[in-house]
């Protein structure tokens, strides 16, 4: 298939792809007359490249799992260093997860300050728009 093909099937443009090649991410191999040419394999490469960015995974960081499906592997994730990747994206996660625990910490805490410090009222009132400022 050629590249126009590739793009609409794999859901990305022509210009993604050729931006893919240029980073060494996806083969092109020319027919006869220079056309860029594609197969199956590439798509199933690209359907890995689109799934890996969708959970937060950098260009560069999908290379090994290119590699492993480049190198016959049913799946992009059967290599050691795939593993790898794997392994340090769940080490960056957790550290954002204890980071936004943090952050929620002190947002309830400021919450509960504010509100002990708002005198109870059986209406609660908007002061928007009015006079208040």
């Amino acid at each position: 298939m050629r590249i126009g093909e590739l793009a609409a099937r794999a859901g990305t443009t022509t210009r993604t792809l050729r931006y893919y090649e240029a980073r060494g991410l996806l083969p092109a191999r020319r027919d006869g007359n220079g056309h860029r040419t594609y197969d199956e394999r590439d798509v199933k490469l690209l359907e890995q490249i689109r799934t890996l960015r969708d959970f937060g995974f950098d260009l560069e960081e999908t290379r090994p799992f290119v590699e492993c499906l480049r190198a016959g592997h049913d799946e992009g994730d059967r290599c050691p260093a795939s593993l790898a990747v794997y392994r340090r994206k769940l080490a960056e996660l957790d550290g954002l997860i204890g980071e936004l625990r943090g952050v929620r910490s002190m947002v309830a805490a400021q919450l509960a300050r504010a509100e002990a410090a708002v005198p109870e009222s059986p209406e609660p009132r908007c002061e928007l728009g009015g006079d208040a400022w």
